[in-house]
This record gives structure tokens, sequence and C-alpha cells, in this order.
């Protein structure tokens, strides 16, 4: 059945690939970004398909106008990088807790039934087992580490979509994002911060092995999940996830930074020398999502991390 979905930050990396899944599907989006890191050109080529509403998530007024006769609200905008962790984390308190108050609000005053969060494995930091499921505990280790401004922002928003959801909204949905990446992403992120110091090493040494330094000794493992995956496991909560359930969303193919950096200067056609350096508080050594919740919604992964990562180094190399 066709519904009329408001996203916030629709213009971002995530929230325009969701759009692009919602249209897909024969539903109706509007969407709120205010440009300030999403880019409307993410979004040229499907305008005609989307009402835009260029107004930012911390305005009340705006938001309530934005929701109103929408059927289900996607909270994506936030903040995020872990480069603005560090530098901006009063912003990134700012938008995350003001947008879960205004997005909430907005649902109550029109009545909209479907609230959709869009959380991060930032909640659960350092998490006690390996692989993780949901029912992992949340928590800020250190408050004074700015860091945690966006996991507790989020652990924040996640408290506030659930308990107002036991009462006043007929259907409440957490997605946890776990390491996506993929082509216009940003620049804040792990995937691209490699992919470019790679590139700019491997041109100021035109012979030999690159000297590559990174965080740590390189045994620090992730899990990422490419956009496409991603999206469509997002698709996969919106059509038959459960109220008052948070579902990761993310890969199980674990692969240590060390591997991360080989398989990107294959693609770049160079060989490398993994200088270890001082790894940054706060930075957990392993991660990695149980998805099982997922996979029982149907879910399965199609974009293996050599693949994925192919076609994000070409457009990394293209654009800088």
């Amino acid at each position: 059945m066709s519904k009329l979905y408001l996203v916030t930050g629709g213009a971002g990396f995530i929230g325009s690939s969701l759009v692009r899944r919602l249209l897909q599907d024969d539903h109706r989006v509007r969407v709120l970004d205010n440009l300030s890191r999403g880019n409307a050109g993410r979004l040229a080529d499907i305008s005609d398909q989307v009402e835009f509403i260029e107004a930012d998530v911390r305005d009340a007024d705006a938001v309530r106008r934005a929701a109103r006769g929408v059927e289900s609200l996607c909270h994506l905008a936030a903040v995020n990088g872990t480069e603005w962790f560090y530098s901006k984390p009063e912003i990134v308190l700012d938008v995350g807790v003001k947008g879960v108050v205004n997005t909430i609000d907005a649902c109550l005053k029109h009545d909209v039934p479907e609230y959709v969060l869009a959380s991060s494995s930032e909640v659960y930091q350092t998490p006690p087992t390996i692989p993780t499921d949901e029912s992992a505990p949340l928590s800020v280790p250190d408050p004074l580490n700015p860091r945690y401004s966006y996991g507790g922002s989020k652990i924040i928003s996640e408290l506030m979509a659930l308990n107002y959801g036991r009462r006043r909204l007929e259907r409440v949905l957490v997605v946890r994002p776990h390491n996506v990446y993929g082509p216009d992403m940003g620049r804040e992120h792990v995937i691209p911060q490699l992919i470019l110091r790679a590139a700019a090493l491997a041109t100021e040494h035109p012979r030999g092995a690159v000297p590559f330094p990174i965080q740590g000794d390189g045994s620090q493992t992730r899990a990422f999940i490419h956009i496409d995956d991603f999206t469509d496991g997002f698709a996969a909560v919106l059509k038959r996830g459960a109220h008052l359930n948070i579902y990761h969303v993310g890969s199980d193919e674990e692969v240590t930074i060390r591997r991360l950096a080989r398989l990107i200067f294959e693609r770049i056609g160079r060989d490398f020398e993994l200088i270890a350096g001082a790894l940054t508080a706060g930075s957990p050594h392993k991660r990695r999502p149980a998805i099982d919740k997922l996979r029982a919604l149907g879910y399965r992964p199609r974009v293996s991390l050599r693949e994925g990562l192919a076609g994000t180094i070409d457009w990394y190399l293209a654009d800088r």
C-alpha cells in the first residue's frame, strides 16, 4: 500500500538512497533537509518526483509543517562522521536532541501513525560480545570524550522514540546502521579518508611501497555494508518490522583495517607499507553486528566488500 513518507535528512548519503527506494516501491516522498551537509544534487534526477522542503530539523515550526498529512516519518537528519564528533560535539548534540524532539512532536501534532528512527552502532560503543545483537547495553563510557556526543544523542533518541511509541504512536521502528559506505558518502568517514589518503600518498611516492600511516596497528575490525544492501535492509524493516523493535542493519563480513587498506591499494595498483600509530581514545577495537533479526525479515546481502569498494574507490578517485 502506497504511503506518503517524510524523510528528514533526505538529501544526505543514506537519506537520498532511502528516498529512491521509497519511490521505487511506489511511495510518495517529502524531504526535509537544510543542505548544511546534504546535497540537493543527490536528488536532482528525481526532483520532479519529490516534494523538497529546505529547512532545519531544529526548527520546530518547519518540522510540524512538513509532517502535515504524512503517514510515516523517517528521521535520518543528524551530524554524522567521526571528524564532527570530535570537532563540533555541541552541534552534534543540538541537532540530535532537538531533531528527535521536534519530529516526535510533529507526529503527535498531526497524528502521524508511524515513526522510524535511524540510530547508530555508536549507542553501544565498545560491544560486550561479537557479533553484537540488539540487546547490547547502551553506554557513554566517558562524558568528557567528545566522541560520545553522537552516541549520546542517539541513546536519547532511542529512549524518546520507544517510550513515546508505547502509548502514543501506532508503530515505532529503530534502525541501527553499521558502517554504511558507498560513492558520494562524504569525506568524514573511514573509507573515503583511507581512499583519499592512499591516493595522495601514492602520488607523493611514485616508486616502491607507499608508506601509509594509520591509527592503531591495523588489527581493528569493522563490518561494512554497501549502501545498496543497507537500503534493502531498511526497506525490509519498513515492510515487516515489528512495533517497538530495534534492528541492526549491517553486514556480518568482518574485515581488519589492514585488509581494508590492502583492498584499496590493490585497486589503486600499488604496494604499501602500513605504519602503526596511536589509536584515538574511544575507538572500539572490534565491531560486527548480529543481523539475525534482519535476516528473519527476508534480508539477504548482495554486495561483497571487494565489489562495493571497487565502485567506491573509483568514484572518489574521479571526484578528487
